[in-house]
């Protein structure tokens, strides 16, 4: 049997978009069993955690009636309890309450609602907390509600669907891959000659996909939340697809981009989410408190200013076109 190592790349449709999965294996991997797992890994996640499929587990949970407990896989119960610890370590930034928005401003299944921002007084209320108004019993995989709110998870799902890739490789036996959702990324080792894994950071530019920088990666998963992919332009103006839980509106703040490293992919998901929300001077603060790897991208006029923080310690503010 050959012990030289060959690579393989596996790609397929999900959630929208498409997963990759490149990785290095010797020997004769069974690589049809590694494509079907791979498609079924991301399959799961979709028909459990889509608001898009009227029958997913999520939709089930969002049409319960309240203080009902509800059986849901324990996928949906390791995201949404992730999702939770994430809001309150955020001071609520990240909120998965906010589906109804989501759908009011069209960037869910749902017809677009709204046509025009908010009025002030709906833009000043604050809105429930997730923390205390969604109760899960992960013993059980038992969820349910004491508040009426639609969930989504936009903002964690992709991630998630990218630790399942990588754990369906490790299944395997390959411990060399890099894998992918859209923008979501995960790595683990190095490539057979020794060097890190390579991904391009998308410059933040509506209408058009130019690469910014590149990062290396290893035993590591990197995500990224913009105002550059999607979004809205409504009499004039834009409006991102990132809501702002405290408003329930379109976030409004002068960052454009947002990418986090972390351990897993469904917690930089996260966390790119919430520091995007919290804007280009609590966001970094956030950040640097809890010794994490982020880069800040802020539109200052014309000019983009990106803001690098690694391990908490902030490396670099730098003008950049």
């Amino acid at each position: 049997m050959s012990t030289d190592w060959r690579r393989y790349s596996l790609n397929g449709e999900t959630m929208g978009t498409r997963y990759t999965a490149l990785f290095h294996a010797q020997g004769e991997p069974d690589v049809p069993a590694i494509s079907h797992a791979l498609a079924s890994a991301v399959a799961r996640v979709d028909r459990q955690m889509s608001t898009w499929k009227p029958d997913s587990d999520l939709n089930r949970l969002n049409a319960a009636p309240l203080h009902t407990w509800i059986s849901v896989p324990d996928e949906l119960v390791t995201v949404l309890a992730a999702a939770l610890r994430v809001n309150q370590q955020s001071n609520g930034a990240f909120d998965i309450t906010v589906g109804d928005p989501v759908d009011a401003w069209g960037f869910g299944p749902g017809e677009r609602s709204m046509t025009t921002f908010p009025p002030s007084a709906l833009a000043s209320q604050v809105r429930l907390s997730t923390r205390g108004t969604l109760i899960i019993d992960p013993r059980h995989r038992q969820v349910r509600k004491r508040a009426p709110f639609k969930l989504t998870l936009n903002g964690i799902a992709k991630g998630f669907g990218v630790d399942e890739l990588a754990r369906c490789l490790e299944s395997f036996g390959i411990t060399r891959y890099l894998v992918g959702i859209d923008g979501e990324m995960r790595a683990r080792g190095l490539k057979p000659d020794a060097t890190p894994w390579v991904v391009a950071i998308e410059k933040p530019c509506r209408g058009a996909r130019e690469v910014m920088g590149v990062m290396e990666l290893s035993d590591a998963a990197i995500a990224t939340s913009g105002d550059y992919r999607h979004w809205l332009d409504i009499e004039g103006q834009s409006y991102s697809h990132t809501m702002d839980p405290k408003t329930g509106a379109p976030l409004r703040n002068r960052l454009a981009a947002v990418t986090v490293v972390s351990s897993s992919c469904m917690l930089a998901d996260a966390w790119a989410t919430a520091l995007m929300v919290l804007g280009e001077t609590e966001g970094p603060r956030l950040a640097q408190e809890r010794r994490m790897d982020a880069l800040f991208v802020v539109r200052d006029g014309l000019q983009l200013k990106e803001i690098s923080i690694v391990g908490g310690q902030l490396q670099a503010q730098v003008q950049t076109r």
